[in-house]
């Protein structure tokens, strides 16, 4: 039987990039998926574009409401979701092609994997090129609390393990996607494949781009939660990585120690 993908895609005025989106979902080689965009009542060309794909392709769904933010609107793609298996890509990211073939046959060959997460390159607004990320020897719990290594647009995950770990929290604003890794990497250690699955945009318009302070702030605040599993010699190592980045962000160096970073683990 073969396995069912749900691809979620989120949507608010986000006619920019949508269509480069979809089209990386929709060409994919991999039949058996279907593609769910929740919208959040846009005001600019993004239903247009929606209703113009689903009218000509019936794997897309989609859903134009008010939400209470992106954790709410992901929640509602999950909830939505009948697939096996369920994976986000936001409106400005791409997949690579043949990435869902790829992803059904680990899954099969690895039955027991309750998520899947590869590699990520990085683009800017225009498409080009600035860096891949690289495979890290764990991502076990300990790891991941260090530091947040898992790409959401890289990342597939079985849907019956939303049932047993939770949905995203959607009192957070920026370190949801980091909040539900740790919780579910707490019972399963994802199955890390060194493939590129997915193109990340890195571009002003972003949210974590525009505020990326708040966004470290919070990402510590949600390491505290887990304080409990962690110990406190790690919650002190995140204290200090997070008032490191700070001072990086303060320099307008923290992208370009990013890719030095890359480069030296590459």
């Amino acid at each position: 039987m073969a396995l069912k993908l749900s691809i979620i895609t989120i949507t608010r005025n986000s006619e920019r990039y949508l269509r480069e989106t979809i089209e990386s979902v929709i060409s994919q080689d991999y039949p058996d998926f279907e593609y769910i965009l929740v919208d959040g009542e846009s005001t600019d060309g993004t239903l247009d574009i929606i209703k113009g794909y689903a009218a000509g392709d019936g794997r897309v769904r989609w859903i134009s409401e008010p939400d209470r933010g992106i954790a709410d609107a992901m929640n509602k793609g999950i909830r939505l979701a009948t697939g096996d298996v369920v994976a986000h890509i936001h409106s400005d990211d791409l997949y690579l092609p043949d990435v869902f073939s790829s992803v059904a046959g680990i899954f099969r060959e690895n039955p027991r994997a309750r998520w899947v997460t590869g590699r990520l390159r990085y683009i800017d607004g225009e498409g080009r090129v600035l860096y891949d990320t690289t495979l890290k020897t764990s991502y076990a719990f300990r790891s991941l609390f260090k530091r947040n290594i898992i790409g959401h647009p890289a990342t597939f995950i079985r849907r019956d393990v939303f049932a047993e770990a939770g949905l995203f929290d959607t009192a957070l604003r920026y370190a949801m996607d980091y909040d539900l890794w740790l919780r579910i990497s707490s019972r399963y250690e994802p199955l890390a494949v060194n493939d590129l699955f997915a193109k990340f945009r890195q571009h002003r318009d972003s949210l974590s781009s525009r505020e990326i302070l708040k966004a470290i702030d919070e990402e510590f605040a949600v390491k505290k939660r887990y304080r409990e599993i962690s110990g406190r010699l790690p919650l002190y190592g995140a204290w200090f990585v997070r008032e490191k980045n700070r001072l990086l962000i303060r320099l307008g160096l923290h992208n370009s120690f990013k890719r030095l970073r890359q480069k030296m683990v590459s």
